[in-house]
């Protein structure tokens, strides 16, 4: 065979790192350098999360055994294989489709499957979630809070072992509906029934970017049904105070063509009451706030996939995703400021908005003359648009003279936009797997907020130039990497990656017409090792280097209004942070149930830390700054299986060290009344310390042959936040699964059972005191119906055993 290479000139690529990277230069770029990697016979390069060829193993091989699902959520044995990935653990990958024997009349024969569990990977843990008896009418911050040391809050924050700085990919890849202020909403709009598994990755290996803010990775795998035929289920669920959800998806493949996709509406939310106390030293001032926020959403989504096999050796893909959502809420905040005029009023809040998440791409697969060898070339677009307009109105005890703010506006637009263009390769040899490959991408996003006052009077709107603002971020990186996965024994595998990313950043504060630029390049190596001790046992280390950029809306300096007592802004100067993270764990099996132990180790340099200042009797900015860094270590482990026949658990805990140092320039050590040391606003460096006990437990039992019973608890332990600290939470769900039929099942969950659910910080620095409680509507009820139809015939009521036939030969 011929091997046509190209030449990249030195102009073409010194032209674009100086402009940042504009998209069409971005695509023609990757496509060169995919001609040079990827297309000589002699090339090496990467699939980074879903090789569909079977792979080299690191450990000795068996035949792979179906694996019955006995528990959602259950962490996945070492010995297993990843199902959708292909990643090998000790069992060896299955054949590929076009080995698939057939009868004597020329079909394929059927054959009985239960439900595969994922597999450990070397480097990351993968639990399955398509199994929860809660999935057909949660979120997807339901099923990551199953997740263990993964924790969601009720407004969207996801936090990994203590950290919000957590990157969650969907399939692999960045998306702009999980960047920002956006991702919270997102999470709770988006079903959990879609999801087939998730996977936690605390040491991201070279084929991972840093964009979407860095740091451990969850990686949302999203179900991809390659049954032969046509398959498909109907979700229609009721909740308490009128909420409702329901879902329909479904796929067909026949021969080389496949399709699926799925509709889904839902109309859901959270209520909520707040209060907050809040005490400055310098000047002496108390105020009060209490406030509420009532308002269900509408969101709504549609999203299919298609594939075509070309012959046995390449496959085309295209997908697209669309989500709409309302943003409508009301609110009130009753504000008390002692020693002030005009010290008791209240705000309401009328908010109204609406955000669309949209995505598409294409992919081409190539299968190489090698048996696991293969190309892929992939491009992914997806934006999000945010609007709303919130009108605000003032009510005081005593009407001041001159009517200060009695009514305002305020509105919001912003804007995301990412372009990710991939380029992958993959060759197997004899000892181990060596992947190489490129990442082109760009992430632009823009940001308009105008303020409004209102003559009460005339009812004229005046714009106020001191609340208004524009601003625009356009970031472009591009990405080198390589890794190779070596089998040094029968026992002994290794792992090793390096990645290159050069970063280009353009800022734009159009409203103060300031523009500023910066680049700069960064070396990224991960290692990863396996040690097999016995049959149950693997022992697995890993090491990772990351760095976390500020996204947007951290480097952006305009002063955001938030209410009456908040404001907020960015820092332009913002370094990124350095993160070197070890972990060390220890998989087997005690008395038939899985257990895995974990210790980790992370010190963070440059840490992007939350700054609270007072700037008026009354007002506190919050803004951010590098700090002299932090270090976290821990224990954590799992405990999973089944304890008898009917009852199976999941649990977990998380035990975590965590120390913090804030750099300052010089000032004197300040104590509180019980001798510990505050945080001061003066000087020097003050290093704060915290441990946080957190568990999890979920415990499933099959009352009868049509009803299953499930019980989640939930206690998160208390974690630094900000300059201050965030207080222990615990919740606990119920859900119970009765099946009708065998395509019919009747699902109810509790979720919030004792209406404990809550958030508290407290902040205790030398000038400001506060403490923050936020309570959110618990005992939320929904009873629903799930039903299933073509191509899975089950073979008894009660579990999961599923008859399907294998795909005929050359379908994938």
């Amino acid at each position: 065979m011929t091997t046509h290479r190209k030449k990249i000139h030195s102009k073409t690529v010194t032209q674009f790192v100086r402009h940042g990277g504009k998209t069409t230069r971005n695509l023609v770029l990757g496509a060169l350098i995919t001609d040079i990697f990827c297309m000589g016979q002699t090339a090496y390069a990467q699939t980074p999360d879903k090789p569909v060829a079977p792979v080299t193993p690191i450990t000795p091989t068996t035949a792979a055994t179906p694996a019955k699902v006995t528990n959602p959520t259950v962490p996945a044995k070492p010995e297993e294989t990843d199902s959708k990935t292909g990643a090998v653990g000790k069992a060896e990958t299955k054949p590929a489709a076009s080995d698939a024997p057939t009868n004597g009349s020329g079909e394929p024969p059927s054959v009985t499957v239960q439900g595969e569990r994922p597999s450990n990977r070397i480097d990351r843990q993968v639990y399955d979630v398509k199994a929860d008896v809660a999935s057909t009418n949660g979120t997807a911050a339901d099923a990551l809070n199953n997740i263990p040391s993964v924790s969601v809050d009720p407004d969207g924050t996801v936090s990994l072992r203590g950290s919000t700085k957590v990157q969650i990919l969907i399939d692999g890849k960045p998306s702009a509906m999980m960047q920002g202020d956006n991702r919270g909403a997102s999470l709770n709009a988006m079903p959990s029934h879609d999801i087939e598994s998730i996977e936690v990755i605390n040491n991201p290996g070279a084929q991972f970017g840093n964009e979407g803010g860095g740091g451990p990775i969850l990686n949302l795998v999203m179900r991809r049904n390659r049954q032969p035929g046509g398959y498909g289920v109907v979700n229609a669920n009721a909740g308490s105070a009128g909420r409702y959800n329901s879902a329909v998806s479904g796929s067909y493949h026949e021969g080389p063509f496949g399709i699926q996709g799925g509709v889904n509406f839902r109309h859901d939310g959270r209520n909520s009451v707040g209060d907050a106390v809040r005490a400055l030293t310098n000047p002496d001032q108390h105020s009060t706030q209490t406030s509420s926020s009532a308002g269900l959403n509408n969101s709504s989504g549609i999203n299919a996939a298609i594939t075509y096999n070309v012959g046995t050796k390449d496959t085309l893909a295209a997908n697209f995703s669309y989500a709409r959502r309302n943003n409508d809420n009301k609110s009130t905040d009753h504000y008390l400021n002692f020693g002030q005029i005009n010290n008791d009023y209240v705000r309401s809040t009328q908010r109204g908005g609406e955000s669309t998440n949209y995505s598409w791409g294409g992919r081409y697969d190539h299968k190489g003359d090698i048996n696991g060898e293969i190309m892929r070339v992939d491009l992914r677009v997806s934006g999000s648009d945010n609007a709303s307009s919130n009108a605000y109105s003032n009510v005081y005890a005593i009407n001041p003279a001159s009517f200060p703010d009695v009514h305002s506006k305020q509105n919001n637009a912003n804007n995301i936009k990412i372009v990710d263009f991939t380029g992958d390769y993959e060759r197997p040899d004899d000892q181990g797997l060596l992947k190489m490959g490129y990442k082109i991408a760009n992430n632009k996003s823009e940001f308009d907020t105008s303020f409004f006052n209102i003559d009460p009077f005339s009812n004229v709107a005046t714009l106020n130039p001191l609340r208004t603002n524009s601003y625009n971020l356009d970031e472009a990186n591009i990405a080198l990497y390589g890794s190779y996965q070596l089998r040094l024994n029968e026992k002994w595998g290794v792992l090793a990656g390096l990645r290159t990313e050069y970063t280009h950043i353009d800022i734009q504060q159009l409203t103060q017409g300031i523009e500023a630029t910066n680049h700069y390049i960064n070396y990224i190596p991960s290692f990863f090792a396996s040690y097999k001790a016995s049959d149950d046992t693997t022992i697995r280390f890993s090491y990772a280097h990351r760095i976390r950029r500020a996204n947007a809306n951290e480097l952006n300096p305009f002063v955001v209004y938030r209410d009456d007592f908040n404001e907020s802004s960015g820092n332009p100067k913002l370094k990124p942070a350095q993160t070197d993270s070890f972990e060390l764990a220890y998989e087997t099996r005690v008395i038939g149930l899985d257990m895995n132990i974990r210790g980790y180790y992370r010190t963070e340099s440059d840490s992007i830390l939350q700054r609270q200042i007072p700037i008026s009797p009354t007002v506190v900015r919050t803004t951010l700054e590098n700090g002299g860094g932090n270090h976290s270590s821990g224990i954590e482990f799992t405990l999973s299986g089944k304890l008898t026949p009917k009852l199976s658990i999941n649990t977990s805990g998380n035990l975590l060290f965590i120390e913090q140092k804030i750099l300052t320039s010089s000032g004197p050590r300040i104590l509180n009344a019980v001798g510990q040391e505050i945080l001061t606003t003066s000087g020097q460096e003050i290093t704060r310390k915290a441990s946080s006990l957190s568990l999890r437990g979920r415990f499933n039992y099959q009352l009868t042959e049509q009803d299953q019973l499930q019980v989640s608890l939930n206690a998160q332990g208390k974690t630094l936040s900000g300059e201050g600290y965030r207080q222990p939470n615990s919740t606990a769900n119920f859900s119970l699964r009765h099946t009708i039929t065998p395509s019919l099942n009747l699902v109810l969950n509790v979720t919030d059972v004792f209406n404990s659910n809550k958030t508290e910080t407290i902040v205790d620095t030398d000038t400001l005191k506060e403490r923050n409680t936020r309570r959110y509507d618990g005992r939320l009820i929904y009873i629903g119906l799930s039903y299933r139809f073509g191509g899975v015939t089950p073979s008894g009521a009660g579990n999961n055993r599923q008859e399907m036939r294998r795909p005929p030969p050359g379908q994938s």
